[in-house]
């Protein structure tokens, strides 16, 4: 690559591709606030039946904090967005965390479920705040054509929220108690938002403007929001099953127990985004079959409860192909957005992933309250089977 050097006052040359280096420093903090967003969010289906039966309540109502939570995120990010959007961003995230971290240390100090679900929907309310705002800090550090391996960086934390995060927990809760997982993640929190504060600069939101540069071409937004309503099913199959994985899959032969088989779950998800990463203009194919490839998964998941090696062959093909499916349907709806309505695709993105979330949890629990947790699995199947047939009409449509 050529590098063209630019004339300063004292006459030395500095190439302008110093002004294309990540900045590090901040992108890492920046990825440890949301490694912390995502564990908070996904604890209590690490903890599920510890959680259940010492609160006093069904493992189908503990599974409602995980829809919940999504939920609150789904509608409180606009709003507290717009009441923020004179701050200082740096300040905000700060103090985001700052909530998140009060809300789980509430939730280790609650006597009862009512008081579980009030300290969480705190921190929820805190998580759609910092997820906008993230975003938005991230494309005010770096320039545009370095965002996107920005944005890789800082979402690389959430992917370990759910490798290394949520297992920890549990091995954490199976040794000292549910309770201490929920302190623990409220006190490395508070660390995270003291590493913001000292690395990230300051940056205060200011009206977007466009790129010069670039041509804005009119695209159909028809097929990007039907990608993107068909991504939503697959998703509410997908996490209504993973809400109550630690119940279905039969760890009691398994060294570390369900920690190991969420351990094993997120490094098979961590080899599925590596494939993805592969994958360069076939992204629409590719996305249909890694929800093909959840949709047998899950359906398989219905067996997984006979054996302890059925359940944990499951869990580790079904992290491959679910953890290739979120990459994918990004980079697919972000392309059927096309330049002219990449903001509005960027902004649907974590509201359709976290209304999967709290559908499905909420759909999930439904069908354990009704027929028993092992019911999960095989409707959850059929709405994900459904969704990767309506992702395969979009693409011979749009013939890609």
């Amino acid at each position: 690559m050529d590098v063209h050097p630019v004339e300063t006052a004292s006459t030395t040359t500095v190439p302008t591709t110093t002004r294309d280096r990540l900045p590090w420093p901040s992108l890492l903090a920046l990825g440890a606030a949301t490694f912390a967003m995502v564990t908070a969010e996904m604890l209590p289906t690490a903890v599920l039946r510890p959680m259940a039966d010492d609160l006093g309540v069904a493992d189908s109502r503990a599974g409602m904090l995980v829809s919940l939570w999504a939920g609150v995120v789904v509608l409180t990010g606009f709003p507290l967005v717009a009441l923020t959007r004179r701050f200082d961003r740096r300040r905000v995230v700060v103090v985001g965390l700052l909530v998140l971290a009060a809300s789980s240390v509430l939730t280790a100090s609650s006597s009862g479920f009512d008081a579980v679900v009030a300290a969480r929907l705190l921190g929820a309310a805190s998580v759609g705040l910092l997820w906008a705002t993230v975003n938005a800090l991230v494309a005010d550090l770096v320039p545009d054509r370095s965002l996107g391996a920005a944005v890789s960086v800082v979402l690389g934390g959430a992917t370990l929220g759910m490798v290394i995060g949520t297992p920890v927990a549990r091995m954490v809760t199976d040794v000292t108690g549910w309770r201490v997982a929920f302190v623990g993640l409220g006190v490395a929190t508070v660390v995270v938002a003291a590493l913001v504060r000292l690395v990230v600069r300051s940056s205060v939101a200011t009206a977007d403007e466009p790129d010069a540069d670039t041509a804005v071409v009119p695209t159909p937004v028809r097929p990007m929001l039907l990608v993107a309503a068909f991504t939503a099913l697959v998703l509410v199959g997908h996490y209504g099953a993973y809400t109550y994985v630690t119940v279905l899959v039969r760890a009691d032969g398994v060294p570390g127990g369900a920690g190991t088989v969420l351990l094993g779950f997120g490094l098979a998800s961590a080899v599925g985004i590596a494939l993805a990463g592969r994958v360069r203009e076939r992204t629409a194919l590719a996305l249909v079959v890694v929800s093909l490839g959840t949709a047998a998964s899950l359906a398989a998941l219905a067996a997984a409860s006979r054996s302890t090696v059925t359940g944990v062959v499951v869990v580790l093909v079904w992290g491959v192909f679910s953890g290739a499916l979120p990459a994918l349907a990004q980079t697919e709806i972000m392309r059927r957005a096309g330049v002219a309505h990449r903001s509005a695709a960027g902004a649907l993105v974590p509201v359709l992933f976290n209304g999967g979330i709290a559908v499905g949890a909420a759909g999930a629990s439904v069908v354990a309250a009704g027929a028993g947790v092992g019911a999960v699995p095989l409707p959850a199947a059929a709405v994900v089977f459904a969704a990767a047939l309506g992702l395969a009409a979009v693409r011979r449509a749009g013939a890609r």
